[in-house]
C-alpha cells in the first residue's frame, strides 16, 4: 500500500535504541552541549554588533556564520532532546520536512558563507590597497544576501519535491530527519528527486569548495612571494578559516557517506555521534577557534566577560 508523504499520520526515527537509565545522562551532556552552543554564539554575535572596532567585511561574515550556527543547532537539538526520554521516536510530517529544509539550509548556507569568508580573505591579502573599494557596505550585503537567500530557496523547492511522493515505508534510519530517505523510501519514480538533488549538493557543496580552492592558491601565490608581513596576516586570519572548512567537511563528507553506504558493522553509539557531527560540533568550534585566535575578538569578548562577572 502506498501512501502520500504529505498524508503519512508520522515518521519513526530509527536510529535511537533503548539507552536504559543513561537516557538522563545523554539528555542532559546534550542539553549542555545547546547551551554552551547558543551563549557563544550570541556572546560573539553581541561583540560584533555592538562594538564599531569590528564593523568591517571579515567581522561582519563572521557574525553572519555564527548566526548560521544557531540556526542550524536550533534545526537539530529541540528534536533530538525531546526524543530521547520518549519510548517510540515518531515525529509528524510538517515538524519533519521543517527539519529536512533547517538542515539542508543550514548545511548550504555554511558552505556559502566560508566561500565567501575566503573571497574577503584573497581580496584582503592580494589586493590590500583597494581592499576597501573592492569591499564595500553594498558587496559585503549583495554577498551575505546571495549566501542565504540562494541556499532557502533552492532547499525549499527541493522539500516541496519530496512532498508528493508516494511512501512505501515511514522508517527513517536516524535521529533526526533526512529528505534522502524519505526520497529511498517512495514507491514512484524519483529521476527528479535525485537529478535535483544532485544538482544541488554539486552547486551549493563542490561549487563553493573549488572556489575556496581557487582562492586559497592565490593567497598561497602572494604569500611566498610577499613579505613576512604579508605572511602572518595571512596565517593569524586565515588559519581559523581554513580549521573550520576541514572541520565542517570532514563531517559533512562522513555523513554522506553514511546515508550511501552500508555502515552496519560501525558500533551504533559511534554512527550516532559521527552522524550529529557536523550538526552538533561545528556551531560550537566556530566560536571556539575564532574567539581565541582573531586578536580584537579575543580582547573584546574578554572584556565582556570581567565587566559581567563585576
Amino acid at each position: 500500500m502506498t501512501v502520500n508523504s504529505s498524508h503519512v499520520s508520522h515518521f519513526t526515527l530509527g536510529a535511537y535504541f533503548d539507552t536504559g537509565p543513561l537516557r538522563w545522562l545523554y539528555f542532559l551532556i546534550l542539553t549542555s552541549v545547546y547551551v554552551l552552543i547558543v551563549l557563544s554564539n550570541l556572546i560573539l554575535i553581541f561583540v560584533i554588533c555592538f562594538n564599531r572596532t569590528l564593523h568591517e567585511p571579515m567581522y561582519i561574515f563572521l557574525c553572519s556564520l555564527f548566526m548560521n550556527e544557531l540556526y542550524g543547532s536550533t534545526a537539530l537539538f529541540p528534536l533530538v532532546l525531546f526524543q530521547i526520554p520518549k519510548d517510540v521516536h515518531t515525529v509528524l510530517p510538517p515538524f519533519c520536512f521543517l527539519q529536512i529544509f533547517c538542515i539542508y539550509s543550514y548545511v548550504s548556507v555554511e558552505f556559502l558563507t566560508l566561500a565567501v569568508m575566503s573571497y574577503d580573505r584573497y581580496q584582503s591579502i592580494c589586493f590590500p590597497l583597494q581592499y576597501s573599494a573592492r569591499m564595500n557596505f553594498i558587496k559585503v550585503f549583495l554577498l551575505i544576501t546571495f549566501s542565504w537567500l540562494y541556499p532557502l530557496v533552492s532547499i525549499l523547492v527541493l522539500v516541496l519535491l519530496s512532498l508528493p511522493l508516494q511512501l512505501c515505508d515511514d522508517v527513517i534510519p536516524k535521529v533526526y530527519c533526512d529528505n534522502y530517505f524519505i526520497v529511498k523510501m517512495a514507491c514512484t519514480d524519483t529521476k527528479l528527486n535525485n537529478v535535483y538533488g544532485l544538482l544541488i549538493t554539486s552547486v551549493i557543496i563542490m561549487g563553493p569548495l573549488g572556489f575556496i580552492f581557487f582562492t586559497y592558491l592565490c593567497i598561497l601565490k602572494v604569500c611566498f612571494n610577499g613579505s613576512k608581513a604579508t605572511r602572518q596576516k595571512a596565517l593569524s586570519t586565515c588559519g581559523p578559516h581554513l580549521a573550520s572548512i576541514v572541520n565542517f567537511s570532514f563531517g559533512v563528507c562522513f555523513e554522506v557517506l553514511q546515508s550511501r553506504f552500508d555502515l552496519r558493522n560501525v558500533h551504533s553509539v559511534i554512527r550516532v555521534i559521527l552522524s550529529l557531527y557536523f550538526l552538533a560540533v561545528q556551531p560550537l568550534f566556530n566560536p571556539l577557534i575564532y574567539g581565541l585566535k582573531l586578536t580584537k575578538v579575543r580582547v573584546l569578548c574578554r572584556n565582556l566577560l570581567r565587566s559581567a562577572v563585576s
